[in-house]
């Protein structure tokens, strides 16, 4: 799997102005990654990217956005990469958005908003259910961990050794034995 990146409005333009000329280039990019990706058995992502806090300039920013262009591009090796900051940020609706689009997702990275650290730090999402609706849509993908730890990296995944426990599951996500 390989992120295909959307690029930049020019600065100084207007994002409107310049859409239809943005989403027309990358939809002719795509379509041709996507055939060269074919050809070594490999999905291209495409991934909104916040334009409030993250990248102002950036041209693919809402999943909706993302879905349309996936449409019309058309190849079945290309697929959504959800980042669950990026789309709390621009749209909220997560369990919805997760339930619609999840047909299309291949790839799902996470962080807490509104601070971009560990799932478990202080903010507004509910990352235990997230992770079980992601289970009950059948999601058996990675998921990305994509934010800054508030220490060091080993402290920074301690939320997921705590998560595992809550489940019953030991390090690595397999099953603890009865005893």
């Amino acid at each position: 799997r390989i992120h295909l990146m959307a690029g930049r409005v020019p600065r100084g333009a207007d994002r409107a102005a310049v859409a239809g000329e943005m989403e027309t280039t990358f939809i002719e990019n795509l379509r041709y990654a996507a055939d060269l990706l074919a050809q070594e058995d490999m999905t291209g992502l495409v991934e909104p990217i916040n334009s409030r806090l993250t990248d102002p300039r950036y041209f693919l920013n809402t999943p909706h956005q993302a879905a349309a262009i996936l449409e019309k591009v058309g190849r079945p090796n290309l697929k959504l990469q959800l980042d669950i900051f990026h789309c709390q940020i621009m749209d909220g609706n997560l369990s919805r958005n997760l339930e619609t689009y999840f047909p299309l997702i291949g790839h799902i990275q996470i962080a807490q908003v509104p601070g971009r650290h560990e799932p478990d730090s202080p903010g507004e999402l509910n990352f235990p259910y997230i992770f079980e609706l992601l289970e009950s849509l059948g999601y058996a993908g990675y998921v990305g961990c994509e934010y800054a730890p508030k220490g060091d990296t080993v402290e920074g995944l301690g939320w997921l050794r705590s998560y595992w426990e809550s489940r019953g599951l030991q390090p690595g996500g397999t099953e603890k034995a009865t005893e």
